[in-house]
């Protein structure tokens, strides 16, 4: 008879179109490891499959938000199995990456390393003031963060966080673009929940969409960036329920006339 492992990632879909995908392994600060990698490739594959899914929290229990990678799983293994572990997390932030409804990383606490490339996986972070980012990989004598990091911030800068290992505040990461939003700690939730519920409320296909196009254009020029645009246009004319989205524009801004008219 064998004992089933606790879930190292919690995942919870809601009837208003909100799922959570929650790292939960507090104990150990959220600290990556193999499981965890698996687990989050399952989670946000299971939800690329569900179409009552329009948004994505990606959060952490306790107050860490994800301390890196688990160096203490690496103890006794060989190089093979670091390069296996190694193309998992990678394989892991991709699918995140590439999950078609919007991801909102909703940090609480410290980021460093893995937890950082999680975080940069979404499609933007919202912070609590408690948060700060650090990326030792260097220090700890491995590699990684090279990619997404400097293409947030710019290389200079990446490179910068990189070879000192320093803890980067959370006001300095949302002034170089890393984090979307800083809220204090009691209002991070409340936050978070607003954004997805703002999110859930647009057509699902336009909102996929921007997310496809704005993802593709980055990869390229701006002409070609503009064909990608106009083929995504293409593709909600004939799909989306574009009609709903002008009717739904038009009634807010009606309403919002009418108030001023009263006033």
């Amino acid at each position: 008879m064998t004992t089933e492992q606790p879930r190292l990632v919690k995942l919870e879909t809601g009837a208003d179109g909100i799922a959570t995908v929650t790292l939960d392994r507090a104990a150990a600060r959220n600290a990556l490891n193999l499981p965890m990698c698996g687990e989050l490739r399952e989670a946000f594959a299971t939800l690329d499959r569900d179409p009552a899914v329009r948004v994505v929290l990606l959060t952490a229990n306790g107050p860490v938000f994800c301390a890196g990678a688990d160096l203490k799983e690496r103890q006794g293994k060989d190089e093979a199995w670091v390069r296996q572990r190694r193309e998992a997390s990678f394989a892991a932030y991709e699918t995140i990456e590439k999950c078609r409804r919007p991801v909102v990383a909703v940090v609480q606490g410290p980021v460093v390393g893995s937890g950082g490339e999680i975080a940069m996986s979404c499609d933007f972070i919202v912070a609590s003031t408690k948060a700060s980012f650090r990326f030792p990989e260097p220090q700890w004598g491995t590699v990684g963060a090279t990619q997404r990091l400097q293409r947030v911030i710019g290389k200079s800068r990446a490179k910068e966080l990189l070879y000192t290992g320093r803890e980067m505040p959370v006001s300095e990461a949302h002034t170089l673009g890393l984090v979307a939003r800083v809220v204090e700690p009691e209002a991070l939730e409340e936050t978070a929940r607003a954004i997805a519920a703002a999110i859930a409320k647009a057509p699902a296909l336009a909102m996929e969409l921007t997310k496809q196009a704005i993802d593709l254009g980055a990869t390229t020029d701006l002409a070609s960036g503009i064909r990608i645009e106009m083929a995504a246009i293409e593709h909600n004319l004939a799909n989306g329920d574009w009609k709903r989205g002008v009717a739904a524009f038009a009634d807010t801004v009606g309403k919002g006339k009418a108030q001023d008219d009263k006033e």
